[in-house]
């Protein structure tokens, strides 16, 4: 048995999709743990591009169960469109099992979800308006609906229209807008139970069922770790938990079941939204970083935000997800600097922090502490072994393995499958 987490170590946007794509060649079974399609996974093959949602990244291996289990928040519209694009690219889709329990994104979730975004004003979050937020309210509210009762008619009325009438009474009395018709939504989701019905199952123990026979099941999220809900940069963060921790509950696995955690990172820093950034280049080499990295939201389309690797944060995500090793994407952006920097410290009122801080009014005063390494001008796009790296592009995978005490055991070196180094 060999169960192993792919957890974003950054803010998400790491290239996580790719990773998981290229290791479930060897898997039988890939999870997708928590979050909704807020997220954007990437994957090209045969200079074809994929863009998933909901659909965990291992949907173009025909002999793979592929799981969205039960912390994912879902929305059906979402999904059955996914399924038809993918269909018509002649991919298989029955290989496909959706958790019973996983909460329904709802018409109202999403007008909610951008009314408070803009009543916010010129403080937003910078949420995707997807509904994720206001579904994961209503499962922690307890008033949520999920997929096993859409499949029941009768119980799903009685459930749905108590929920628009109240979420109608926000929408209409606090943001002063148009409500819903439940009957409306009620014979559409009706129609959208028909189509999923044949995908629904308990997967907590499917999931559990291979791991016992010895099978090998990848678990995903979405988002990185410096956007969970308890341990990101508060309030600048998703509705859920893309650790490794949040991946057992999300998945209905217990962690003595997990053999490895591994962190995808990309070989600079990006974020998307506001928030503090201590390694933000606000200046001509952020928009270089960005342009060579081709670095807008695959979700959003938005322009994420750039800056130099950062240490510090490794160090944070590495110990909170307890990784076991790491995977560097993207190394062939750096390609071309002369110089290339690490922020191995923050300088906070004249103290050298080593430890990320909680308070984000305390990381928005951190100044980055630099080592500045040689960089390299060689193209590294075609090259599958880490001994025929620049010498400079194996110094600084060197110096992060130092700094963060992991072995970096998969190199990105361009987007598509092939263009990986696996030293292990």
């Amino acid at each position: 048995m060999s169960a192993t987490i792919i957890v974003g170590a950054q803010w998400g946007d790491e290239g996580k999709g790719k990773v998981i794509d290229f290791l479930a060649a060897k898997a039988d079974v890939v999870v997708r743990s928590q979050g909704g399609n807020n997220a954007g996974h990437t994957v090209i093959v045969d200079n074809k591009k994929y863009a998933f949602h909901l659909m965990p990244s291992g949907v173009l291996y025909e002999d793979k169960i592929n799981v969205v289990s039960n912390g994912v928040v879902f929305d059906p519209e979402g999904f059955l469109k996914e399924l038809e694009i993918l269909e018509a690219q002649g991919i298989k889709t029955d290989n496909i099992l959706i958790d019973e329990r996983v909460h329904i994104i709802f018409p109202y979730h999403k007008k909610i979800d951008a009314l408070e975004e803009a009543a916010r004003g010129d403080d937003p979050i910078g949420t995707t308006q997807k509904g994720i937020g206001p579904c994961y309210m209503d499962k922690v509210e307890r008033s949520g609906i999920r997929l096993g009762e859409m499949l029941d008619p009768d119980l799903f009325k009685e459930r749905l229209f108590v929920q628009v009438e109240r979420k109608n009474k926000i929408i209409e009395k606090i943001y002063n807008s148009e409500g819903f018709d439940k009957e409306e939504i009620y014979n559409k989701y009706c129609g959208y139970a028909d189509k999923l019905r044949k995908y629904v199952t308990d997967t907590t123990v499917v999931v559990h069922e291979a791991l016992v026979n010895n099978k090998d099941v990848l678990f995903e999220g979405a988002q990185g770790t410096l956007l969970d809900i308890d341990l990101g940069t508060y309030p600048y963060v998703t509705s859920s938990h893309p650790t490794s921790g949040g991946f057992c509950v999300g998945a209905g696995v217990g962690p003595n079941m997990i053999d490895k955690v591994v962190g995808v990172v990309k070989a600079y820093t990006t974020r998307v939204g506001k928030g503090p950034f201590p390694t933000e280049l606000d200046n001509e080499i952020g928009d270089l970083i960005r342009t060579k990295g081709n670095e807008f939201g695959t979700t959003t389309g938005r322009p994420r935000r750039c800056g130099w690797f950062d240490g510090v944060m490794l160090k944070y995500t590495a110990r909170v997800n307890g990784l076991t090793s790491i995977s560097l994407m993207l190394l062939d952006v750096l390609s071309g600097f002369e110089k290339i920097k690490i922020c191995v410290g923050y300088d906070f009122n004249g103290e050298n922090l080593q430890h990320f801080p909680a308070s984000i009014s305390n990381l928005g005063k951190c100044v980055p502490i630099y080592e500045e390494l040689d960089g390299w001008k060689e193209d590294i796009t075609d090259i599958t072994k880490y001994e025929d790296l620049p010498e400079n592009a194996k110094n600084y995978i060197k110096r992060i393995e130092s700094y963060v005490g992991l072995p970096i055991k998969i190199i990105s070196v361009g987007p598509k499958r092939t263009q990986t180094i696996v030293r292990d």
